[in-house]
């Protein structure tokens, strides 16, 4: 099959030949039909975070269920199935508690010393979270993976696999807005646009987007924001400060920078919570002026929109498919695998909402 692989870090992508092992008796093989160009690859091709290498990237995906090994229960052939990197082992004190998205994981990749999933002229390839999207067919764990209805268009479909979960889910799941609570989100790609949209869902009152391009925050508009700001232009944390009278509810970070992180926590007003969706470059701290502390504000992370997977993802194929969630004015761009490199050049720029690669 064919698949994108990353060879050096940093670098870009280079489509060739790899070789999938054969199915294990939890395993199933996924026909890919579309993947997402998320922020969280591109980290890893930039070296910010580490990859072994050669690897195939790509995380957001969805497919047909084309095999499926002897043990298997969850699926069967034809089944249309949404990729998740929160994959669960369904036994660990975190998916016991009601937290999979924190599992342990224990199981779901194979065992050290055991043939690996994917290689290419005898060497090993590494698989990105268990998974490897970017590539014609993925043979995962069963428990990476929720069926939907066969209703739902599956490229559509592979934006739920992690942004929409990941906006949506820190709206709902993790900050928990309440009706007529005050949002602001910093960063209106792909994931703050997807948190926009879960804030005017819940029914919060003001919502206000901030980003520094006119574009992104003429979307954040169409998906329910209220108020915008143009950060290129003002101060934003005085700006949002000024149109609430004293500061919001809730702010949300979905960039993954150490400042934007902080004028997330700078936006609050008394007892707000600030929630950094974004992945902040390992390494780097986020500081916050303690005095903030005594007035209850907070500051917390949210892993993959908190999502127990299984239950969220056919929710959300529930509201597309009534009209209430926007999934195809998220995509700002098709195309084949060989063109991978040019959609992520186009990523760095942050002028896109979510690209789609997509399978024949």
């Amino acid at each position: 099959m064919k698949a994108a692989i990353l060879e050096h870090i940093p670098g870009e992508l280079v489509v060739d030949d790899v070789e999938l092992a054969p199915l294990g008796s939890r395993e199933i093989l996924v026909r890919t039909v579309a993947a997402g160009l998320c922020h969280s690859d591109l980290h890893f091709m930039e070296g910010k975070y580490p990859c072994p290498t050669p690897a195939v990237l790509g995380h957001e995906s969805a497919g047909v269920v084309e095999a499926v090994g002897s043990e298997v229960s969850y699926v069967q052939p034809g089944d249309h199935v949404i990729t998740c990197i929160s994959g669960f082992c369904g036994a660990c004190a975190w998916c016991l508690s009601g937290r999979p998205n924190l599992c342990d994981r224990a199981g779901l990749a194979r065992d050290a010393g055991a043939t690996a999933r994917l290689r290419r002229g005898g060497e090993d390839v590494f698989q990105f979270a268990d998974l490897s999207s970017f590539a014609e067919q993925l043979l995962v764990h069963e428990n990476m993976v929720v069926k939907v209805r066969p209703e739902m268009p599956l490229d559509k479909a592979a934006l739920i696999g992690c942004g929409v979960t990941t906006g949506v889910g820190a709206v709902i799941n993790t900050a928990k807005v309440r009706p007529g609570q005050s949002v602001a989100v910093v960063g209106c790609g792909g994931i703050g646009l997807n948190a926009i949209q879960a804030a005017a869902i819940v029914g919060a009152g003001r919502i206000i987007a901030v980003d520094r391009v006119a574009s992104k925050l003429a979307m954040a508009e169409a998906f329910g924001a209220t108020d915008v700001v143009d950060a290129s232009a003002t101060d934003p944390i005085l700006a949002v400060l000024e149109l609430t009278g004293g500061g919001v509810d809730h702010a949300f970070e979905a960039i993954g920078l150490k400042a934007t992180a902080e004028q997330a926590f700078g936006m609050l007003g008394k007892g707000g919570t600030a929630t950094v969706i974004g992945m902040v470059p390992l390494g780097e701290k986020v500081e916050v002026d303690g005095f903030q502390l005594l007035l209850e504000k907070r500051l917390q992370g949210t892993n993959m929109g908190s999502n127990r997977f299984r239950v969220d993802m056919p929710l959300y194929v529930e509201w597309y498919l009534a009209g209430k969630l926007k999934l195809d004015e998220l995509v700002s761009a098709t195309m084949p695998l060989e063109k991978i490199n040019d959609g992520f050049a186009t990523l760095r720029s942050g002028e896109v909402a979510r690209q789609l690669v997509t399978f024949d």
